[in-house]
């Protein structure tokens, strides 16, 4: 074995290994040393476990920040894993909205850690060019330069010129633009480690390796016995960073983490004397339409491939059988072959490639999730448990994950909203066969075109799928929620039919129209089954709510929208809650946060010794909604339940039957339209459906989905969790004032934050305002401007069919948030006049029926019922 160092630190590489039989592993290193380091600890508050970049970023930023019972257990040694032989690339690019903050903050600690620790961390800071060499991919560019402009981070979008004046090496025949983000680069992985792990231990944390974890066990008080040869650590919590051993670690308690490895390859060249003439280092550049990355490696330049799915190698062996003992610093047998589709491309692009000589191809593991998004957090099913796992890009990540994690376990709440990375959007049915599946699927997606409305559909449908999917499924196109297929739009003879992704308005446009007036005018029909449906009951149910939710609990028969708030006040979860017998309640959630709520419930119960049972029913529950102004004649055909508007009122439940089925209605709809929301065994979903299917004929009853229930929505101006609300949000500036009862008795958590918002008063609210478009609608996170000035963002945004004009909720400072204000949405690099209007656009169909009532009462001849303002 060569020992090379590559890097400009002290990282090392295999080289000359002779070749093995397919499947075997390098062996370099074999750690059988006895523990070293300081004396062994039987407590702490927090066991790390897992010494890549991401455990150790987490043990140095618990230490900083004072945090000093910190204990990081390494089962060989540090980097040993995927860390070590990482390509080491840094962006703060990224498409998703808070994932950027998490990138900026790894890069501004990597711009102070060498001199802080005095390590040097061999950083590099040529900047980065993700190149578009497609019209579609200039349009994804300005997409996402549209959600960069409301935040801190530099990015550009810049021509041909620009591109060739950063990488003067490429071939600009294909080159039409480019997204360039100065401060990108490249680090040692190896070297940040190391520092990251001075810093932890100079705070006050303490490292010990080798100290494999051998056993994990839960005590009665929430605490942990962690295991390993050397002794037992009494732990208030434990957090799981144990990269591709993740899973091994997760068994210990019972569950199977959708993590699975991945074998990534990158070649380094030798000296290239084009690169050697250059007066500056290369910007790192991303060929989207050929796959790879290519960066400057001293004088030579190191390229990296990503695979289509049909070529990548999955390491499912290790999923099926656990992770070879000893593994650590070793690599996989490369493959030049599987990627020579993309060395070509890359020799294309960047001519001087085709003359230079290989001096290394590194071949090793990259855990990977379904979605490809790390899993980090609290976990929802036992106490104390946290992971940080699933990282395909652990470099960029570590710094940013291991501050979030470090703010959430030290002050009780997660900095910012990441729900995109919560453990708890995975459950039972993310089997092996679909890690498979989403994981070779994801790898590929790596540079493909990223859309609005992004669906993917490998290893689809789960087990997830409701009563009425085998009838709905060819009728509509599906979309993806939490493992659940539910129809996003209905196809009709002559529609354009199937999934056609694009930047503007699309075939789904016209369709969703039609069911939008479907519901304003007739009946439709919605499955609502993925929704998470919880039971919570006991002695200490109503006492346990009432410290959870801002809002009163309803009484027996009663519905109310709540939501849970973190300890400073901001918007954790809304809820839509019934009481169904005295002490019994139905709490509703959407889709996405299922177990992100149940946890939070769960240990809210836990740790204040509630006398409360909690039963999980979703997919148990299926559930229809029905809505639009003749629902109620459709209904009343298959029940005796007097469904009038004195018999069933608005926000409350009844237990009927509809055509002799058991079915729990709720009077409530998410259109805003006149409807319910039926709740019932799953397997009596198909004969409720199509009972109510056969029954409608005459009031033109037929499906909706989901596209329509948000346009129906936001011209209602109802707010949407994870959209106008969240954790980076407060219920009084995005206007939730109705459903916070801040006078209520119980001492709800967030209630003393509340008062104390509301006594200082708010800095920015959430404003309604119309956008004048063409082809184009507001999505949400796009940049608002004013006077050439960045000033706020969307939330959510939809096409109004009943006023035909674009909608959308922004967040703006106060001053520019009455009704009449103008301001500009930029879309795809142009900026549209938008203006606040007063909420809502369309009333809904409850204050409708009032406005009635008031009118009949006091003789108005005004027009008091008009809709469309």
């Amino acid at each position: 074995t060569e020992r090379v160092n590559l890097w400009g630190g002290s990282r090392v590489l295999a080289r000359g290994v002779p070749k093995r039989p397919s499947g075997q592993k390098r062996d370099i290193c074999n750690y059988t040393r006895p523990h070293r380091g300081p004396r062994w600890k039987d407590t702490a508050d927090t066991v790390i476990i897992g010494g890549g970049c991401v455990g150790v970023s987490l043990a140095y930023h618990l230490a900083k920040g004072g945090m000093k019972d910190v204990v990081l257990l390494e089962k060989s040694e540090l980097t040993a894993g995927s860390t070590w032989h990482a390509a080491g690339l840094t962006t703060y690019y990224h498409p998703g909205i808070n994932l950027k903050k998490v990138h900026y903050d790894s890069i501004k600690l990597y711009e102070t850690l060498e001199a802080e620790t005095g390590q040097a961390i061999g950083f590099h800071q040529p900047g980065s060019v993700r190149i578009a060499s497609s019209a579609a991919r200039v349009d994804e560019m300005k997409y996402q330069m549209t959600r960069t402009h409301w935040h801190v981070t530099q990015q550009y979008l810049i021509g041909p010129e620009k591109v060739q004046e950063l990488f003067p090496l490429l071939n600009m025949d294909k080159v039409l633009a480019g997204l360039y983000t100065p401060g990108d680069g490249h680090i040692d992985p190896y070297s940040l480690t190391m520092a990251l792990a001075a810093g932890a231990r100079m705070y006050g944390a303490q490292i010990y390796n080798p100290a494999p974890v051998t056993s994990l066990k839960p005590t009665a008080d929430g605490k942990w016995d962690v295991q390993t040869p050397h002794g037992t650590i009494l732990a208030n919590r434990i957090v799981n960073t144990a990269g591709f051993w993740a899973r091994e670690v997760g068994k210990m308690i019972g569950f199977e983490h959708p993590t699975i490895p991945v074998h990534h390859q990158y070649v380094v060249t030798a000296t290239v004397p084009e690169v050697k003439a250059l007066k500056k280092e290369l910007a790192v550049i991303r060929d989207l339409e050929g796959s790879y990355y290519l960066r400057q490696e001293r004088d030579g330049l190191l390229f990296g491939p990503y695979e289509k799915m049909e070529k990548m190698v999955l390491q499912d062996s290790w999923v099926r059988d656990g992770v070879p003992p000893g593994f650590g610093k070793e690599l996989f047998e490369s493959d030049l072959d599987r990627i020579m589709e993309h060395v070509e491309m890359a020799m294309e692009m960047v001519p001087v490639l085709k003359k230079a000589d290989i001096i290394n191809v590194v071949s090793g593991p990259i855990t990977y999730t379904p979605d490809l998004l790390p899993m980090v957090g609290p976990h929802q099913g036992v106490r104390n448990y946290w992971t940080a796992i699933g990282f395909g890009y652990g470099i960029i990540h570590a710094g940013g994950i291991g501050k979030f994690l470090s703010d959430w376990i030290r002050n009780g709440e997660p900095p910012y909203d990441l729900i995109e990375c919560d453990p708890n959007r995975y459950g039972k049915w993310t089997d092996v066969p679909f890690i498979c599946a989403k994981a070779r699927e994801s790898y590929g997606f790596n540079n493909v075109v990223g859309y609005p409305k992004e669906e993917r559909f490998a290893g689809r449908p789960t087990s997830r799928t409701s009563g009425v999917y085998e009838l709905l499924k060819d009728k509509a196109s599906m979309g993806f929620h939490a493992g659940w297929e539910q129809p996003h739009w209905f196809y009709k003879p002559g529609d354009d039919m199937g999934y056609k992704p694009s930047f503007r308005r699309t075939n789904w446009f016209g369709p969703v129209g039609r069911e939008c007036q479907l519901v304003m005018e007739k009946v439709g029909v919605i499955d609502l089954t993925p929704f998470g449906k919880f039971i919570v009951k006991g002695k200490d149910s109503h006492k346990l709510l009432d410290r959870l939710f801002a809002n009163s609990m309803p009484k027996v028969g009663q519905t109310n929208i709540s939501h849970m708030l973190t300890p400073t006040g901001r918007v954790y979860a809304e809820v839509t809650i019934t009481q169904l017998t005295p002490g019994e309640f139905l709490l509703i959630t959407g889709s996405g946060s299922e177990l992100h709520d149940l946890r939070w419930i769960e240990t809210e119960a836990a740790d204040g010794g509630y006398d409360v049972n909690i039963s999980n029913v979703t997919e148990d529950v299926g559930v229809l909604g029905i809505a639009g102004p003749n629902s109620r004649k459709v209904l009343q055909k298959l029940t005796d339940e007097d469904l009038s508007e004195a018999g069933f009122k608005f926000l409350h439940c009844k237990s009927i039957k509809l055509a002799g089925i058991p079915v729990r209605a709720i009077r409530i709809s998410y259109t805003g339209e006149l409807g319910w929301e039926l709740y019932m065994d799953q397997k009596n979903m198909a004969a409720v459906y199509q009972a109510m299917m056969e029954a409608g004929k005459d009031e033109g009853i037929d499906n909706f989905g989901t596209y329509a229930m948000s346009s129906l929505r936001l011209e209602k101006g109802f707010r949407g969790w994870g959209a106008e609300m969240n954790c980076d949000t407060n219920p009084l500036e995005a206007g939730l004032d109705y459903f916070i009862k801040l006078n209520k008795p119980a001492d709800f958590i967030g209630k003393a934050a509340l008062q104390e918002i509301k006594a200082k008063g708010l800095k920015r609210k959430l404003s309604y305002i119309t956008v004048d478009t063409d082809d184009i609608d507001p999505e949400g996170n796009e940049t608002v401007w004013h006077n050439g000035k960045v000033v706020g963002n969307t939330t959510s945004g939809a096409y109004s069919y009943s006023s035909q004009q674009s909608l959308a909720f922004a967040y703006l400072p106060l001053e520019l948030s009455s009704v009449g204000q103008k301001v500009e949405v930029e879309l795809l690099g142009r900026k549209y006049a938008a203006m606040v209007i007063q909420e809502p656009l369309v009333l809904t169909e409850p204050t409708r029926t009032r406005l009635q009532k008031k009118t009949k009462e006091t003789g108005c001849s005004q027009t008091c019922t008009k809709i469309v303002l």
